[in-house]
């Protein structure tokens, strides 16, 4: 399992914020589960890079990685630096005696080194001779969860019910602005720890709509209307992510016209709403003998393909 975040999304060590969030969402799109359900390794490598984004997102967890503290989960690293092994003289906790480690046969050096300078686990030097703080106990790992959302809900910010793997189900506000490979973070409802329980990673997955379709913030539809409908002008139902309103035709209107619906689309980051366009197709009957009769003898003069030159 690789270890270093940055190797993962491909990113350099210096890379911005917004490069490791754009990193992330090509890959988690590229790797997703959904799309990859007969490739393991995929779904391999999406848990590694979402466990890569997991830290590297947080800008405390990646400073502390960076300076050595910490692993890729978060974990605090032994004896880092120079004093054991880090470089830069001291003890070389190699050497003959330490047992290439902190630990010796699942003795812990901090108890006997406390003993013997008289601090124990809370006294002299804190339970460490070299004056440094204890490991810290580790976290419980972060549990990686999936959530499938409808585009009107996904719209419209709808509550949604998640149930974890210890079977308590928790009503998520889902974020302004939520996309396909959304993450969000439940602090605290991961796996049980030593030092705490993890974190629930959940990566929202947005559902295909038989109708809708989501353009950036800007929720599109095909509406079909009769021919009478788009000769004559009329007012017709159609559906947005809230329910049915009404909407006005025009006389004259022609298959392709797009109409806009405002404040109908997707819920933005600032909390404002995009646009529902409505894009009208007339449905002609087929067969109808009666429409057949009523247009024999007339043609429409114009010549609507002589932009083409033919």
């Amino acid at each position: 399992m690789a270890t270093d975040p940055y190797s993962l999304l491909g990113v350099a060590r210096g890379a911005s914020e917004k490069d490791i969030k754009s990193a992330y969402r090509k890959l988690a799109k590229e790797l997703h589960p959904d799309k990859n359900k007969d490739n393991p390794k995929a779904t391999e490598r999406f848990s590694e890079v979402t466990r890569a984004y997991d830290l590297l997102s947080d800008a405390d967890k990646r400073a502390r990685f960076d300076r050595g503290e910490i692993d890729i989960d978060g974990n605090p690293i032994g004896f880092g630096g120079a004093g054991f092994g880090g470089g830069g003289g001291g003890f070389d906790r190699s050497q003959r005696g330490f047992g290439g480690g902190a630990d010796i046969e699942g003795i812990d050096l901090g108890d006997i080194f406390g003993g013997i300078f008289g601090g124990g686990r809370g006294g002299g030097m804190g339970g460490d001779p070299f004056g440094g703080q204890r490991r810290a106990p580790p976290r419980g790992g972060n549990a990686q969860y999936r959530l499938t959302v409808s585009l009107p809900d996904a719209a419209t910010g709808a509550s949604q019910r998640i149930t974890l793997s210890d079977g308590k189900t928790i009503d998520l506000k889902l974020p302004a602005g939520v996309e396909d490979g959304t993450q969000m973070r439940l602090a605290g409802k991961g796996e049980a720890g030593p030092g705490g329980n993890g974190d629930a990673l959940v990566t929202i997955t947005l559902a295909p709509h038989p109708f809708f379709k989501k353009d950036g913030d800007t929720v599109r539809l095909d509406l079909p209307i009769t021919l009478d409908e788009a000769v004559n002008g009329a007012r017709v139902k159609v559906p947005t992510v809230e329910g049915a309103v009404m909407l006005t035709v025009a006389p004259g209107s022609s298959s392709g016209r797009t109409l806009r619906l405002k404040g109908r689309g997707f819920t933005r980051k600032d909390g404002s709403r995009g646009d529902q366009l409505v894009t009208l197709e007339i449905a002609l009957p087929e067969g109808d003998a009666d429409l057949a009769h009523r247009l024999e003898g007339w043609h429409d003069p114009r010549d609507l393909r002589e932009k083409f030159g033919i």
